[in-house]
């Protein structure tokens, strides 16, 4: 294993699991994820520093409170009518409703639940409001190639030695 310990500028290939409270697994990835630390790509809440320092084979455990992960869930991205009212190819949950508001901005809103002839789409993302529980698996740390930094475009900040 790399000794290389993961700072800035650093290329990063983890894997991830991602859980609820009662450890009911949400999302995950078994296939490596890389990024260069402190990039472009953004990280979800506070991986960045619950890794920093870590090298290739740690692992990591951390909690992520609702405001660093996916954010509250906001009551007033919730809307509900009487199904009669919605078009039928929209009518199962899991269904995808792009809306408009009055300022031409479209948000993206998914079917939530049906009951008793309502139906009621929420525009927050699924995890919103959750406390979510972060497993992660390092398996690559080193130093960044011009390929990785073109990739992250960040091409222009290449250290002078890549260049």
């Amino acid at each position: 294993m790399s000794e290389e310990r993961i700072q800035d500028g650093k290329y990063v290939s983890l894997t991830y699991r991602i859980a609820d409270e009662t450890g009911a697994v949400l999302e995950h990835s078994d296939l490596p994820v890389s990024f260069i630390l402190g990039g472009h790509q953004e990280l979800i809440g506070g991986m960045d520093e619950a890794i920093r320092g870590k090298r290739a084979g740690d692992e990591v455990d951390f909690t992520l409170p609702p405001e660093q992960g996916f954010g509250p869930h906001d009551p007033d991205l919730t809307f509900t009518d009487d199904i009669d009212n919605v078009p039928p190819p929209f009518r199962h949950v899991g269904a995808e409703v792009q809306m408009q508001n009055e300022a031409g901005e479209v948000k993206t809103f998914f079917v939530s639940s049906i009951e008793n002839g309502r139906l009621t789409v929420d525009g927050n993302h699924p995890l919103a409001g959750k406390r979510l529980q972060v497993h992660v698996r390092i398996h690559e740390v080193r130093e960044a190639t011009r390929e990785d930094l073109a990739q992250d475009g960040q091409a222009c900040a290449l250290p002078p030695a890549l260049h």
